[in-house]
């Protein structure tokens, strides 16, 4: 079974055992780490690509290392100019043994949503009369503007 996860704006892919280095975390030598944005599972010829994401899904990992990559040099140089500069850059990065790959149990998902529903409905409820209500007072607003404005034009004529 392997896994296409995102952290750090890359995508891995990676497998169950496998080591992989993702961008630096916060998180200490030994520390388990779970990974919920997955993008894609795939087992031999099972593959379940999210769109954009897999839901109740999740790779879980166990930090193995801090480091820091190779170094890459960066040169900028402009001919018969007597201009050059060279400047070095090294990477941080996270190793992360990978101990599993799955989803969750859909039905302890589904009280949780169903529970979230809930409260979305009542926030829905309470916001919608106070929309109405500004709109309301800023129309009466512009009526009585106009209203002015046009006696106002009347009388000086």
């Amino acid at each position: 079974m392997y896994a296409v996860f995102r952290s750090g704006g890359k995508q891995y892919r990676a497998s169950e055992g496998e080591r992989v280095r993702v961008e630096r975390l916060d998180a200490q030598e030994g520390d388990t780490v779970e990974f919920e944005q997955i993008l894609m599972i795939g087992d031999g010829a099972d593959v379940t690509l999210g769109a954009p994401l897999v839901q109740d899904s999740f790779v879980k990992g166990v930090v193995t290392s801090q480091g820091r990559g190779k170094k890459v040099v960066v040169t900028k140089f402009k001919r018969r100019k007597n201009y050059k500069r060279i400047m070095g850059h090294r990477q941080h990065y996270t190793e992360v043994q990978i101990t599993s790959i799955g989803a969750e149990a859909p039905e302890v998902k589904a009280k949780a949503s169903k529970a979230a529903k809930a409260t979305d409905v009542k926030t829905t409820k309470a916001k919608a009369p106070k929309a109405a209500k500004a709109t309301a007072a800023k129309t009466s607003k512009a009526k009585a503007s106009k209203a002015a404005k046009a006696t106002a034009a009347k009388t000086t004529k």
